[in-house]
């Protein structure tokens, strides 16, 4: 995971992501960027190494 955590910080160009693992899911973490959740990291069952990101976008914080 801190592979993917490096990846995400470089990639959004944002030093305060990082990734806590949830206690019951050994192929998952959460994502926080400093004290929010943003989102979940799931390893690719298809792919071997490969990770997807999901994120919701809730209305209310659009403008």
């Amino acid at each position: 995971m801190r592979k993917v955590e490096g990846h995400l910080r470089g990639t959004f160009a944002n030093a305060r992501i990082t990734l806590v693992p949830r206690p019951k899911q050994k192929d998952s973490a959460e994502v926080y960027i400093a004290d929010e959740f943003s989102g979940v990291v799931i390893e690719d069952e298809h792919e071997a190494g490969s990770f997807m990101f999901e994120m919701a976008i809730l209305a209310e914080d659009l403008p």
